[in-house]
């Protein structure tokens, strides 16, 4: 499978996690090499990737969009992990587990800028159903700056099975709804290892991924409108975690 991923940091990112196979780049002409161009260039010449000047318009062909900023690279396809890949992984950073779980989201850009959040605040994986998902797309790629080729991302048959199986490791499964029975977010005890799991942007979490959740969490809300999308309402749970943990107190601001 073959991946036309676009936008300079998705690029960049790319190339900095050297998971995938990147075949070649495509720069529009006009783009000068500076900022991001310069390092994905730098990258591309030390791992002998080659590189040529087109069109613009031959970059919106080859990627079926225009928000390219100039620059595209052909890549193999998104290597997805192995939930036991993502356990290992906790195991091995010695902190208590810190999951996000994707119930059905399809819209590229939640999907992509939740992830993007999930990467910056040390998720420690990512698990989405591998059905009534947009899985890691370009899009998803581009909509994330290229964070998600850091992340492990699973992808399973049936995400409820998973939820038990996670229960089995130990792992609190922690849905994030605004439904009757739902704790404040900011009432609730967050340090035990847990799996957040955000649902679809129509329908909320699904019936029975909802009855497997340990218990429910709800963001409070003063303003007229009762809702949030699913990034904004997954990347602030996910923050409020990350904070509670203490876990900002050990890292430099940047």
């Amino acid at each position: 499978m073959i991946d036309y991923l676009y936008g300079r940091n998705a690029v960049l990112e790319t190339l900095r996690a050297a998971r995938r196979k990147v075949y070649k780049l495509w720069v529009a002409e006009g783009v000068q090499e500076r900022g991001p161009v310069t390092e994905v260039l730098a990258l591309a010449r030390q791992g002998g990737i080659p590189w040529q000047r087109v069109e613009r318009r031959q970059l919106d062909k080859a990627c079926g969009s225009r928000h390219h900023q100039g620059l595209v690279a052909e890549a193999s396809g998104y290597a997805y992990a192995a939930l036991e890949e993502i356990l290992a992984r906790v195991e091995t950073s010695g902190e208590p587990a810190l999951l996000l779980l994707l119930d059905c989201l399809q819209d590229p850009q939640n999907f992509g800028a939740l992830l993007r959040t999930a990467e910056v605040v040390g998720v420690h994986g990512a698990v989405m159903p591998s059905r009534r998902s947009v899985g890691v797309t370009p899009a998803v790629v581009n909509a994330s700056a290229g964070a998600v080729e850091h992340l492990l991302v699973a992808q399973v048959t049936n995400l409820a099975r998973s939820i038990e199986y996670l229960k089995r490791q130990d792992v609190w499964i922690v849905g994030l709804e605004d439904c009757p029975q739902a704790r404040s977010l900011y009432s609730a005890d967050l340090d035990m290892p847990l799996a957040l799991v955000v649902g679809s942007e129509g329908q909320g979490l699904r019936r029975l991924v909802r009855q497997r959740c340990d218990f429910v969490l709800r963001l409070p809300m003063r303003g007229h409108v009762n809702s949030l999308n699913a990034s904004v309402a997954g990347s602030v749970a996910l923050y409020e975690v990350w904070r509670r943990r203490g876990l900002a107190l050990t890292t430099f601001d940047r």
